[in-house]
């Protein structure tokens, strides 16, 4: 039976830690050790943008005595995330190409999307518990150092997911001063997030019904709710009474309480008030604390990755859906963003063999589809750009920042001239040449589908190509006349022929 050893690192706002997993087909992953170092890279971030030489020194030297216990674990792979610290500086690659050079590990800088799918992977890890807690309205709620992340579920299908940024350690720092001369210093937290709050009752909370909340993160279990309970389950009013006991007491006296350092227990009020009042806006009547943490999800992705689990949940469709969220709030057609989505695939399936791209390009595809229209919301004579801006400035859990920027640019040229590799790179978008060409691959196709439904009429039924040679012939298969949508393909044509290295031949399956 393969075993293999894997190490999950994660540079957080707060700490430094790793797990050490071993993952097995028949084992699934579980964990062999965890190793935590207490360091605050965000404390300086969040307000200079920078990490000082001493950080960067300690990080290192963490990060040296990892590779040393991955040693004696016979760590095989490793994955080094960090996430809002790292996200915030003014520029990470400097400090990441430092830490490599020292410490011989490259860290990867998860994007904010990337960072809660991990996250949310790892309680979906817990399969029984999260598919009978989401079948209800439920919110998970990921009270970072940096940020806060809420996910709100309703019928086991992933409505929204906003990033917030209070969390405990940004408070902590930006009322600092404010503490020293205020009475009650859980009041002042609440008037602090209080504006976050307000925008997100109004804009996501209007129409849903949310029971339960699940905390990610295993900050709290290990401070406040430490005692083991069934289920880990902790109702509203053992909450409030915990609440009551904790939320007055100075960062000294809890230290003392609890047995933790006292830069630890600082956070613990920011945390409490911001999970109070977020269930308070829920009406939530529980909180499930699963104890799992970003370090678990990256361990659970490896697993997925590697064909040593296979999940009984479907997490792209769980992008989809929250990319159709996103295409609904800008009130785009329905029917033709169906229509378009549903040729793109079936040309994207039609020609494997000559385009070379998998199935995460596939679901770029899709997700593209979804979106290109969304920029009609704010103007219908710049639809192009204005998309573009609203996919860039949207976050999309599960994708990266990269995968973000493939999308925009693939929806931005479906209608406007494609540019070449230099005047892109020239707008700093940070592509390199081979997400160019992944750009003019998705660009070929959903302008082909996209023309295909012009009239957003839906006529075309079903798509087959057949390859001969260097020709390539679509059959279309439509009942209806389709006239328009075939006179409106020649520049269409002329710019997947140059992509992708085929004559295009577009036939009719049967006519009127």
């Amino acid at each position: 039976m393969a075993v293999t050893t894997f190490a999950a690192i994660d540079i957080g706002s707060y700490e430094v830690s790793m797990r050490i997993f071993e993952l097995s087909k028949r084992i699934g992953f579980r964990e062999l050790d965890d190793v935590r170092f207490r360091l605050e890279p965000g404390k300086t971030v969040y307000s200079t943008g920078t990490l000082s030489m001493e950080m960067v020194d300690s990080i290192c030297e963490v990060l040296i005595d990892f590779k040393r216990i991955m040693a004696e674990f016979g760590v095989e792979e490793w994955r080094a995330c960090a996430t809002s610290a790292f996200r915030e500086l003014k520029n990470p690659l400097i400090v990441i190409e430092q830490i490599y050079r020292r410490t011989g590990i490259r860290i990867e800088v998860l994007s904010n999307a990337e960072q809660h799918f991990l996250g949310y992977k790892s309680i979906a890890a817990i399969e029984t518990g999260f598919k009978k807690i989401i079948q209800k309205g439920t919110a998970i709620l990921d009270v970072g150092g940096g940020s806060l992340q809420v996910s709100l579920f309703d019928k086991d299908a992933l409505v929204t997911t906003q990033n917030l940024k209070i969390g405990s350690l940004r408070i902590r720092e930006r009322l600092r001063e404010l503490e020293k001369s205020c009475n009650h210093y859980d009041q002042l937290v609440e008037e602090f997030i209080r504006n976050d709050l307000v925008g997100f009752e109004r804009l996501y909370l209007k129409e849903r019904d949310i029971r339960n909340v699940i905390l990610m993160g295993d900050f709290l279990t290990d401070t406040i709710f430490r005692e083991e309970r069934q289920d880990n389950i902790i109702t509203k009013e053992e909450f409030m009474t915990r609440y009551e006991q904790i939320v007055h007491k100075s960062a000294q006296v809890l230290a003392e309480d609890m047995d933790i350092d006292q830069e630890s227990a600082s956070l613990i009020v920011p945390t409490l008030v911001v999970l109070k009042n977020f269930m308070d806006a829920f009406h939530a009547e529980s909180l499930w604390l699963p104890g799992v943490s970003l370090l678990d999800g990256i361990a659970y992705d490896f697993g997925e990755k590697k064909k040593f689990i296979k999940s009984g949940h479907n997490f792209e469709n769980d992008i989809l859906v929250a990319s159709r969220n996103i295409a609904k709030r800008y009130s785009t057609s329905k029917s033709h963003i169906q229509g378009t989505t549903d040729v793109a695939l079936a040309i994207f399936d039609s020609i494997r063999k000559i385009h070379g791209m998998e199935a995460r390009q596939r679901l770029l595809l899709q997700i593209a589809a979804q979106l290109h229209d969304c920029g009609k919301y704010i103007s219908m004579g710049d639809v192009a750009e204005c998309s573009y801006r609203i996919i860039m400035a949207t976050e999309i859990i599960g994708l990266s920042t990269e995968e973000r920027k493939i999308i925009a640019n693939a929806v931005r040229y479906n209608t406007t001239d494609f540019v070449s590799y230099e005047m892109l790179k020239d707008e700093e978008t940070g592509l390199d040449r081979s997400q160019y060409l992944l750009i003019a691959k998705l660009t070929a196709i959903l302008r082909l589908a996209n023309a295909m439904d012009r009239s957003h009429y839906q006529k075309v039924k079903g798509i087959k190509a057949v390859l001969k040679e260097r020709e390539l012939q679509l059959v279309v298969d439509s009942d209806q006349d389709i006239s328009l949508e075939l006179g409106l393909l020649k520049d269409k044509v002329q710019f997947f022929e140059e992509v992708f290295g085929v004559r295009l031949v577009l036939r009719r399956k049967r006519k009127m």
